[in-house]
């Protein structure tokens, strides 16, 4: 028996997925913690988490896989690894962190990277770079550098949360052209390290790891990691990526025209085009898609709204207290599209690259006291989230994509049948629901770079559509105009 392991390092949780080499089919599949990983927020738009944290989860969900299937260590070929993306994690000679990861919805290097944008040049920043330097990965360092210098000077290498773990399972600090790419840090007009940018910054160039291919050798792993997660030693790792371009290669979407959408904590979409093309605002971010190659071009244009499902999950804890988010699905069902003139605006969790990076904090209009119900408040959460999608999806389209079929995993949001049939029917796409998710996506990548198996397509044996979504006309019409009016207050 021959099995692939994905791991999928989130902001929430830290998952694994086993995939069987031959049938394509997940086997087996834990996460740590049952409850959301703590994250931090010493200031108002700050959060952080400590990588330590992820890779004791990591451990707790390796020892739940062993407890929920027989396998043996020397039966896993290979190693993906798939996470949160443009998180900063400083770490020093010995590759301990120097303070805390600065992670994904954190805010504090908007001004940083507005600053950079202008001095830069718009129009240059974006021919170079397809995006404003905003709160990424690179204005993140920055921001270190001016506000902790003495954290800053112990530093000796920066990665991406996936790189961490990398590094934690091999021993080796190293990095993606994807990678360097969603942190600002890689200029795709010259297909080289964003000099100019890192120069402006005042970063030494010294502080990037090497590189290695998105799918290929990328380490082995260690005996003090074999030991920590029960794997065998040299057990290669040969894939990584941020969570949402892995998203988009678990969902098989690597050609032009393809989507792929996601909605966990944050919601995406997702789309591949050819061409380096870009918002002029930065609204949404172009960054190089994991099947790039020089003589064939692939990038991926992203489009977060970073407060989805932390919304549903801020409602589950604090306003239906003890009740499931299956119960909270049928509650919200009872009430007509629209919620009866209730709005909900999910901008609660950092600033909106869409809103081009405002803060806004989340909103709640038009509620009465004697018409509006916490039902209404469920529907009017759901339809919020996908109306601020396709408020960035209409970006996307001005850009070139066509929306047409959207493809996601069966999760998350995607589980209630009301938030896909808003999404279905606000956007005017057919939505196919799969079977996978991060982690699954992260193992068939890994053998894709082991050679396990000869291309992607051969990688998608055991993928298959759960359920397909298409929007009405009567729906339709209902939801574009509760749009409409959900715009008019944005």
């Amino acid at each position: 028996m021959k099995y692939l392991l994905g791991i999928d390092i989130g902001s929430s949780s830290v998952k694994c997925a086993l995939i069987h080499v031959d049938t394509g089919t997940c086997v087996a599949s834990a996460y740590s913690p049952s409850s959301e990983m703590r994250i931090s927020s010493p200031q108002a738009g700050f959060a952080e988490q400590d990588p330590e944290m992820w890779w004791t989860e990591l451990r707790n969900a390796m020892s739940m896989l062993a407890d929920e299937y027989d396998y043996k260590a020397g039966e896993i070929a290979a190693i993906g690894i798939s996470y949160q993306m443009h998180g900063l994690v400083a770490v020093d000679r010995d590759g301990a962190p120097v303070r805390s990861s600065i992670i994904w919805c954190d805010s504090r290097a908007v001004e940083v990277g507005s600053a950079a944008f202008s001095a830069l040049g718009e129009e240059f920043c974006l021919q170079h770079y397809l995006n404003s330097p905003g709160n990424l990965t690179a204005s993140k360092l920055k921001w270190v550098k001016e506000n902790e210098p003495e954290v800053y000077a112990r530093i000796h290498k920066v990665m991406l949360p996936g790189d961490y773990i990398a590094f934690k399972l091999t021993g080796e600090m190293r990095t993606t052209i994807s990678g360097l790419s969603e942190g600002v840090m890689w200029d795709a007009s010259a297909e080289e390290v964003a000099h100019d940018l890192l120069q402006y910054y005042g970063i030494d160039e010294r502080l990037l790891c090497s590189r290695v291919p998105q799918f290929g050798d990328q380490g082995y792993v260690t005996a003090q990691a074999a030991a920590a997660l029960g794997l065998a030693e040299d057990t290669p790792v040969c894939y990584r990526a941020g969570d949402q371009p892995n998203n988009a290669f678990s969902l098989n979407v690597l050609n032009p025209g393809e989507i792929a959408a996601t909605a966990g904590t944050s919601g995406v979409v997702y789309g591949v085009i050819d061409k380096p093309a870009y918002d002029p605002p930065s609204r949404v971010n172009t960054f190089v898609h994991v099947n790039h190659l020089p003589e064939a071009k692939r990038y991926g244009v992203l489009l977060c709204i970073n407060g989805t499902g932390i919304l549903n999950s801020w409602l589950q804890k604090n306003v239906f207290s003890g009740m499931s988010y299956p119960e909270m699905n049928a509650l919200a069902s009872k009430v007509p599209v629209g919620a009866e003139g209730l709005q909900c605006y999910p901008f609660g969790n950092g600033a909106e690259r869409v809103l081009e990076n405002r803060d806004p904090g989340s909103m709640i209009r038009n509620l009465h006291f004697n018409r509006h119900s916490n039902a209404h408040l469920a529907r009017a959460a759901q339809e919020g989230i996908v109306f601020a999608l396709y408020y960035g999806i209409e970006i996307m389209v001005k850009m070139g994509l066509k929306i047409n079929t959207v493809r996601a995993g069966k999760a998350n949001m995607f589980l209630s049948p009301l938030f896909a049939e808003a999404f279905a029917n606000t956007t005017g796409a057919t939505i196919e629901l799969f079977n996978t998710d991060g982690a699954q996506g992260a193992a068939r990548a890994a053998g894709v770079g082991a050679k396990i198996y000869k291309d992607a397509g051969e990688a998608f044996t055991g993928l298959r559509v759960l359920e397909t979504v298409r929007p009405s006309q009567v729906l339709q019409e209902q939801y574009r105009d509760a749009y409409s009016h959900w715009c008019s207050n944005l």
